[in-house]
Parts: structure tokens; C-alpha cells; sequence
């Protein structure tokens, strides 16, 4: 949960700390954002892949040498005076953060009896959203105290920790046969799933979009001040991890299909309307906390939608959703920083509203393949 915790942390701090940075660095808040789509990019090719490579390691060491590197990168980006030595760091970081993610998730089942499996996968997934919740409004804190370089000393502290917790406390753990990427990605030939994790994709490029970019958001467009700022993202922290919990009910109440199709249309109108509302702090925290709740309110509904639409591949479609997932973050990042350079940041929600849009059309196309394939059937023998 610690390792988790501290490579959600590094992942997401950024995006609350992209004016210290631009400053220090002497770059403009759109190519400091970058820094967010490099590491988001990296960890969503570099997972998928180092697991492959890294089939026949014994996972305790390969957990420590992983913690060894990610402390490297982390120290690399503390001690840097330029962006490309940051830049360096945080390709690190997120090399050794995915492996790491990856084997937190495949391990925990394995270091408990059966019955405790599923609380031991929760309390990893609680690690990434306490991130979340905790991580960054504490990140900028810091940062805003202490320099933007703080959070990173507080992260590679974390890590040396986990070093220390990993060799002493952690049992061996033998490896697993692992599945190749050509067979991973020969269950993306069904229309049904390839649509379902564009779907992922579009919706959290369309969240990254804007929220990548909150901090310059909240202080030029909304005149927050820095305190303000950190309150603003704990808030948003709560409402992010209750939305799990709530699309998990709705999914089971209403069914995922349903869940999703309500979740994207919830956020779209979520997303357009934030412009409007800049001149009242209240009204924005408002729709900021349903905008926070519908960004992992689809989870749950999409994880099940997966599992029902390819029983058999399951864990694949869990692995390559996650690269969609931070496929997204990097896509998103990287088109928010474009409008931040070439418009202004007060155009990202809408932006970002129109790629979770897209996110309604493929998840139409995804949900609705059967109904398309009958009436295609049924036109071709007319």
C-alpha cells in the first residue's frame, strides 16, 4: 500500500505544483505540464512490457531492485537545476513505477490466505487513491512551503522506508508464467473491447485535460490563493475516491451499462458548465465535487463491463485498461498544456468536455456492437 501510495504520489503531484516548477525551471506552465504526459506515457508502455521481461525475477527482488531505481529517479529529479534533468528523472521514475504498480496488484493475492485476497488487492487500490486524497494536498503544502523540490525529498524518504519494509517483512514470491504482448493485444481484434478502452482513454484525457492543469486554473482564472488551492484538492481528493465506492452501487443497482453511459453524460455537462461558473467559488466547488466523483465513478462499472464482455481474457483487458488509462492521462496532459500555450487555461474544461464526449460515442459504439452488427447483418441480406 506504501509503494503504491508513494508512485500515485509522484504520478499526480505535478499537475498541483506546475507554477513552482515553470518558475524554478524558467519554462512556460504548458511545457512544465509535459512533465505529467512523459511519465504518464512511459508508465502506460512500460508496464505491459517490463512485466514480459521480467517474467522469470523473483518478485521480492525484483520489487527492491524496482524501489531501487524508482529512489534514483526520484533523486535525480530533486537534484536537478534544469527541465531536461527533471524530464530524465520522471522517465525514470515512471519506468520503475509501473513495474512496481503492477507487481503490488499481482502480489497481494499472494501474500495472504484466499480469504483475505480481496481486502488485500483493496488496500493496494486504497494506496493509489490515498495518494489522491492525502499525497498531493500534503505535496502542496510543502511545495508552496518549502520549494517545489520538497514533496520529491518526502517521496524518496517513503521509498527508502518501503526498501526497508520490503527486505525485511516480504517473503519470497516466485514468478508467474507471464502472457505475451502479442497475445494481450490479439484480444483488442473485437470491435466491442478495442471501443471499450477508448472509451477509457477519451474519458480520462478529457479529466486530465483540466485537471492537470487546476492550479493555474484556480489562481488565474479563479483568483485562489495557495492555501485555498490545497483545500481545493482535498476536497476534490474525497469526492474522487467516494466516486468509486458510489459506481460500484450504481453499477450494481442499475447494471454498468447504464453506469456508464449516465457517468459520461454526467460529466460532459459537469465539464462545460465549469467556465461559466468561474464567478463564484461556491458554485464551483459544487460542480468540482460531482466533476470529482463522476472521474472515478466509472471504474467499477467499466472493470465489470470488461470482465462480462471477455470472461476469458479478464486479467488481460485489466492490464491493457490501466495502459488506457494512463494513455489518456498522457494525452489529455499533453492537450491541456497546448491550450494553456496557444488559447488560455479557461478553455480547458471545454476542451476536456469535448474529448469526454468522443468518450460517449465509442462507449455507444462499445455497449450497442451486438444491435450494430444485427442491423449490418440484416442490411447486407436485404
Amino acid at each position: 500500500m506504501i509503494v503504491s501510495f508513494i508512485v500515485g504520489m509522484v504520478e499526480l503531484i505535478i499537475g498541483g505544483i506546475l507554477d513552482l516548477v515553470a518558475a524554478d525551471l524558467h519554462v512556460t506552465i504548458g511545457v512544465a505540464g509535459f512533465l505529467i504526459t512523459i511519465f504518464s506515457l512511459v508508465f502506460a508502455i512500460a508496464g505491459p512490457m517490463l512485466l514480459v521481461l521480467t517474467a522469470n525475477i523473483e518478485r521480492k527482488k525484483l520489487t527492491l531492485i524496482s524501489l531501487f531505481i524508482f529512489l534514483v529517479g526520484n533523486i535525480v529529479t530533486v537534484l536537478s537545476t534544469t527541465y531536461q534533468a527533471v524530464f530524465i528523472g520522471r522517465v525514470i521514475s515512471a519506468l520503475s513505477g509501473a513495474l512496481l504498480i503492477i507487481l503490488c496488484l499481482v502480489m497481494a493475492p499472494t501474500l495472504v490466505s484466499p480469504k483475505y485476497r480481496g481486502r488485500a488487492i483493496g488496500l493496494v487500490s486504497m494506496g493509489v487513491s490515498g495518494s489522491l486524497v492525502l499525497g498531493v494536498p500534503l505535496g502542496l503544502v510543502l511545495g508552496n512551503s518549502f520549494g517545489w523540490r520538497a514533496p520529491f525529498i518526502l517521496i524518496s524518504f517513503l521509498t527508502i522506508l518501503s526498501i526497508i519494509g520490503v527486505f525485511f517483512f516480504m517473503d519470497r514470491v516466485e514468478p508467474k508464467p507471464s502472457i505475451p504482448l502479442k497475445a494481450q493485444l490479439a484480444t483488442l481484434k473485437g470491435r466491442k473491447i478495442t471501443f471499450a478502452h477508448f472509451t477509457t482513454f477519451l474519458f480520462l484525457a478529457g479529466h486530465t485535460t483540466l485537471y492537470a492543469y487546476l492550479t493555474p486554473f484556480l489562481k488565474s482564472v479563479m483568483g485562489v490563493s495557495g492555501t485555498w488551492v490545497s483545500t481545493i484538492y482535498l476536497i476534490f481528493g474525497i469526492a474522487a475516491v467516494s466516486g468509486g465506492g458510489i459506481g460500484g452501487t450504481l453499477a450494481d443497482i442499475f447494471g454498468h451499462k447504464r453506469t456508464i453511459i449516465s457517468v459520461i453524460i454526467t460529466f460532459i455537462c459537469a465539464l462545460f458548465i465549469i467556465p461559466y461558473i468561474t464567478f463564484s467559488l461556491s458554485l464551483f466547488l459544487f460542480v468540482m465535487v460531482i466533476w470529482g466523483v463522476m472521474s472515478w465513478a466509472i471504474s467499477p462499472a467499466m472493470q465489470s463491463y470488461l470482465i462480462e464482455a471477455s470472461p476469458e481474457t479478464s486479467d488481460i483487458q485489466q492490464s491493457l485498461s490501466n495502459s488506457s488509462l494512463h494513455f489518456g492521462i498522457a494525452f489529455g496532459s499533453f492537450i491541456g498544456g497546448l491550450v494553456v500555450e496557444k488559447v488560455s487555461v479557461v478553455h480547458n474544461a471545454t476542451v476536456g468536455g469535448i474529448l469526454v464526449a468522443l468518450s460517449l460515442v465509442t462507449a455507444v459504439i462499445s455497449i450497442y456492437d451486438n444491435l450494430f452488427s444485427k442491423d449490418k447483418h440484416k442490411l447486407n441480406r436485404a
